[in-house]
């Protein structure tokens, strides 16, 4: 696969989880505003994000086509560690946004801006130490 190829297919599947993410946040928050709902939003964006960009990029982006309950339960066991530290960076960045200007618009701004740059170090790291198998599909 080309660096181009890469980017943009990177990139969308980034916009993907992070619409799907915004979403549930969204969805969590008709239930109420309070620092209770708050976390409960952030919480279930992360998780639902993070199921749909490892789906994404264990297929597309590093061509991990391998089966078995025992290989994907590691690999996304090391795909959620990676997360951990980008997550915080996400997180970070979107409760600055809010206590900043409590608002949903800068929220959801921090959200993007924390999760953007969080994506870039996350490609990074499971390159690195998730996706490293030798028999990994070669791209067509």
């Amino acid at each position: 696969m080309s660096l181009h190829t890469l980017i943009l297919r990177y990139a969308a599947f980034a916009v993907v989880a992070t619409i799907a993410n915004l979403a549930s946040q969204r969805l969590v928050l008709q239930f109420g505003e309070t620092a209770v709902h708050f976390a409960g939003a952030v919480g279930a964006g992360t998780i639902v994000g993070l199921v749909i960009k490892y789906v994404l990029d264990k297929r597309w982006i590093f061509y991990d086509v391998g089966t078995g309950v025992k290989k994907h339960g590691r690999k996304f066991s090391l795909y959620t560690a990676m997360g951990l530290v980008t997550t915080a960076i996400f997180w970070g960045t979107e409760t600055a946004f809010w206590l900043i200007w409590q608002t949903d618009m800068m929220r959801e701004l921090g959200a993007m801006l924390g999760l953007s740059v969080g994506y870039v170090v996350k490609y990074n790291l499971d390159r690195r130490f998730v996706f490293t198998d030798r028999q990994l599909a070669a791209p067509a």
